[in-house]
């Protein structure tokens, strides 16, 4: 039996002290297969993005564990945590996150030099192709459109060849038809590389798109059984 890629066992997080503190998840267990491609949605403040962040290793849980390509992040070094995400964990925002001095192909290939990659300009450059940007590797994000900036971050993104792909509203700065082109490539790129995909949205057409849809309401997963539930029915 093939351990799962992802494993959220009784998850929670409280976020702010005091009397702003908000309970942000309340006991999340979430189970994904690999190539398994999941849709997250719900309403605003449903904590859809911080389930995200909790699966990238970017925010540390206050109970629960989490276990992602069968490493468990829990006790785990800050640096351990960055290493192990830059390996494994590709992210795509809804805002881009390029660095505005650096072309794409620089946005794409100083994240792999830093994590050692010997050929990070070449790498970045296949990558960008792959995305359909050949011909652009030495603009400016300032000088790209919405579209093509987030296959910039798409492409660096995928360069590090990770396990799963985390895309919290990546449509959401986009007009609808440059909207289903962005999401056309996420989910052909997840299918051909064999990635988990796991999207947060809220389109409920984008979400239905997804192998699962996983609804969120006030920090709890909705008719998600617990994992000692799935396990019992194994």
């Amino acid at each position: 039996m093939t351990e799962p890629v992802i494993l959220l066992d009784q998850v929670s997080l409280t976020l702010g002290q005091g009397a702003s503190s908000v309970h942000v998840l309340k006991g999340i267990s979430l189970k994904a297969d690999y190539g398994e491609t999941i849709g997250i949605f719900g309403p605003s403040g449903s904590g859809k993005s911080t389930l995200l962040m909790v699966l990238a290793g970017l925010e540390r849980v206050d109970s629960g564990s989490v276990s992602i390509a069968g490493t468990l992040l829990d006790g785990q070094s800050e640096d351990a945590i960055a290493a192990f995400r830059g390996r494994n964990i590709g992210i795509v925002f809804q805002s881009f996150h390029l660095i505005p001095n650096m072309t794409a192909l620089e946005n794409v290939a100083v994240p792999l030099e830093l994590a050692g990659e010997a050929d990070a300009f070449a790498a970045a450059e296949r990558e960008l192709a792959a995305v359909g940007l050949a011909d652009r590797v030495t603009h400016y994000p300032s000088e790209l459109s919405g579209g093509e900036q987030q296959r910039v971050a798409i492409a660096r993104a995928l360069a590090p060849s990770p396990k799963i792909l985390i895309a919290d509203e990546p449509t959401g700065n986009l007009d609808q038809a440059t909207g289903r082109q962005i999401a056309d490539l996420l989910f052909a790129k997840a299918e051909e590389r064999g990635m988990t995909l796991v999207l947060v949205t809220h389109d409920p057409a984008l979400a239905d798109r997804c192998g699962r849809r996983v609804a969120m309401r006030s920090g709890r997963i909705e008719g998600e059984p617990s994992l000692a539930a799935v396990s019992a029915s194994a």
